[in-house]
C-alpha cells in the first residue's frame, strides 16, 4: 500500500537524503531527481556534493545541498524545518553512515555510534515531529545486513546498524496509527567509498545504482524492511538462527579489517 503522500504516479514530490555525497546516497538522489522533484541532499564533501547536486539539476529536479554534519543536532534541525518550510518534506533518507575504514580503535568506534546512530536520530526524530503534525509522510532508514550478528571485525558497525535496524522496526509500528510509512534498508555489500577500502572477497557485490533502484521500489511499496541481496540475506539470517558455539565458529574464520 502506498502512504498518503505519494502523487496519483506513486512518486514523492520532496525527498531528504542525507550522506548524498557518494555511494547509495548519490544514487538515491540521482534515481529520484526528475522534473517537479525538490531534492534536499546533504553530505560532508562539498566537492563530491556538488557533482550529485549537478548530476540531478540535469535530470530536471530542484536542489538544495548543504554540506553537513548529521552528528550535529541543533543544525540537522534547523536543516530539516527550513527545507519542509520552503517546500513540504514527503520521504526522509536517513542514509548517511561510516564503517571503521581500515580497523575500529576507540575513537573510530565513538565515530561509528555517533554517525550510524546518532546521526540518524538527529534526522529521523525531526522528520516524525514534522509528518505527525501532518498525519502522513514517510522515512527511511539505512541499516545493513551486518546487523543481524556481530562480526569480530567490525563489532561497532554490527552494533550501531543493528540499533537502527530494531528502532526503525519499532517505530514503523508505533508511527503507523499517523499514517507515517517507515522502510528499514539491510543491504549486502555495495559499491562505495566505503567498501573501496575492504581488501576481502565481498560475495554479490553489487553496484550502487542497482541498489538504489530496489530501495526505491521497496520505498515506493512501503515495505518494512527492504533486505538484499537474498542469498546475503538467508547466510546473516542462519548465522544470526545458529547456537552462540556454531556462530563463533564461522564468524572467526570471517576475514578481519586490516
Amino acid at each position: 500500500m502506498l502512504v498518503a503522500m505519494a502523487s496519483a504516479s506513486g512518486e514523492f514530490k520532496h525527498i531528504l537524503v542525507t550522506g548524498a555525497s557518494s555511494g547509495i546516497g548519490g544514487s538515491l538522489a540521482v534515481a529520484y531527481a526528475a522534473s517537479g522533484v525538490t531534492l534536499s541532499l546533504s553530505g560532508r564533501d562539498s566537492s563530491r556534493l556538488a557533482a550529485v547536486a549537478q548530476a540531478c539539476r540535469a535530470r530536471g529536479a530542484r536542489v538544495d545541498a548543504s554540506v553537513l554534519d548529521v552528528t550535529d543536532r541543533s543544525a540537522m534541525a534547523a536543516w530539516i524545518a527550513a527545507r519542509d518550510q520552503a517546500t513540504a518534506l514527503d520521504l526522509v533518507i536517513a542514509n548517511a553512515g561510516i564503517s571503521g575504514g581500515m580497523g575500529e580503535n576507540a575513537d573510530a568506534t565513538r565515530r561509528i555510534f555517533a554517525v550510524n546512530l546518532d546521526g540518524v536520530l538527529n534526522t529521523v526524530l525531526p522528520a516524525v515531529e514534522i509528518f505527525r503534525a501532518r498525519r502522513r509522510g514517510q522515512i527511511a532508514l539505512v541499516s545493513s545486513l551486518a546487523s543481524f550478528r556481530g562480526f569480530g571485525g567490525a563489532p561497532a558497525y554490527c552494533a550501531s546498524k543493528a540499533a537502527i535496524r530494531i528502532w526503525g522496526e519499532g517505530l514503523r509500528c508505533a508511527l503507523a496509527r499517523d499514517n507515517i510509512g517507515v522502510s528499514v534498508v539491510c543491504q549486502g555489500f555495495v559499491t562505495s567509498r566505503m567498501t573501496d577500502v575492504n581488501t576481502f572477497p565481498m560475495p554479490f557485490l553489487m553496484s550502487a545504482e542497482k541498489a538504489a533502484q530496489i530501495i526505491r521500489s521497496g520505498i515506493a511499496a512501503n515495505k518494512g524492511r527492504i533486505a538484499f541481496p537474498w542469498p546475503m540475506l538467508f547466510a546473516v539470517w542462519l548465522l544470526a538462527a545458529l547456537p552462540d558455539s556454531w556462530a563463533d565458529i564461522l564468524t572467526r574464520r570471517l576475514p578481519d579489517k586490516e
